[in-house]
């Protein structure tokens, strides 16, 4: 046995063989390989099919799950700005995390508060009937577009919207004068969506008051009050009730280029229980409004 023989320490070269070429592959960049990989089919089919298995609305980040307070909404609004890239691993990871965090905070608060605020409520004209003919496709992409362009008016003015109501919404302001403009803003944008030749109607009602709110929620007569508002408007239009048309100042009507026109008919029935039947209901009418419009709302109310 050699005892003069022992191995090399680290370090000496003499007894340290030589390394392999590192592989071909690694010679790429690790941001061009994410990048690569951010925006790999495969890759972005896995990361959707996970959120699927997450907590929450898989479908969150669409304009039709991210509507409402609370900030995991606000922030997947803000995300769906600034992630252009729709068919991106990167973006579904954000969402998806938006998405539990959404999952996680949206528990019901016992602490209402009723503070005056003024009500919105809106709905499309006979979009049942459209739909039935137009299909299932046809009526989301209607909805989106929609969305895209009634909500950036409303929010950008500071409404919130509360939640969503089919093919309507129900958002709500603090300042009345914010909601009219808000609310004339978002009737000229819908004018400019179509879907298979159809442009669709909007109907609106505004009401004042303090309703409760809970969680994320609002509840109360005066929502009841806002909704029965919006019903009257059954040919579309924007209809305000008398708390909030008190609120606005006449100038503000002119700025805005509408009239204020009282519905003839009284807007409520008895058989409603506990929505005041002396309540008086305007309609905004621009230049463009067709005379017939309150006759023909009048006629609705009457065979209703």
């Amino acid at each position: 046995m050699d005892v003069g023989h022992r191995d090399a320490a680290p370090g000496e070269s003499e007894e340290t063989p030589a390394l392999p070429a590192a592989p071909a592959v690694q010679s790429r960049s690790p941001a061009r390989w994410l990048r690569t990989a951010n925006y790999s089919p495969g890759v972005v089919s896995f990361f959707r099919r996970a959120r699927q298995l997450l907590p929450g609305d898989p479908e969150f980040g669409d304009p039709l799950s991210t509507a409402g307070d609370g900030g995991p909404r606000a922030a997947a609004r803000a995300a769906d700005r600034l992630l252009r890239d729709r068919d991106a691993a990167s973006r579904e990871v954000s969402l998806g995390v938006l998405q539990v965090w959404q999952a996680l905070t949206e528990t019901v608060s016992r602490r209402p508060a009723n503070t005056e605020v003024t009500l919105v409520f809106t709905d499309l004209v006979a979009f049942s009937t459209w739909s039935l003919e137009a299909g299932d496709d046809a009526a989301l992409k209607l909805l989106r577009q929609v969305a895209r362009a009634i909500e950036p008016p409303m929010l950008d003015a500071g409404g919130h919207i509360v939640k969503r109501l089919g093919d309507g919404i129900m958002a709500v302001f603090r300042n009345p004068i914010v909601a009219v403009r808000a609310v004339c803003a978002a009737q000229e944008a819908i004018k400019l969506v179509e879907v298979q030749g159809y442009t669709p109607r909007m109907r609106v009602g505004i009401h004042t008051g303090r309703p409760q709110r809970l969680g994320a929620d609002w509840l109360g007569v005066d929502v009841n009050i806002a909704a029965r508002v919006m019903e009257r408007a059954a040919k579309g239009g924007i209809m305000v009730s008398a708390p909030t048309l008190d609120l606005v100042p006449q100038s503000e009507l002119d700025a805005l280029g509408v009239v204020a026109k009282r519905v003839r008919k009284p807007v409520f029935a008895s058989k409603l229980t506990g929505i005041p039947p002396d309540l008086a209901i305007y309609r905004l009418k621009t230049g463009r409004d067709l005379p017939a419009a309150d006759t023909a709302d009048d006629a609705e109310a009457d065979a209703s």
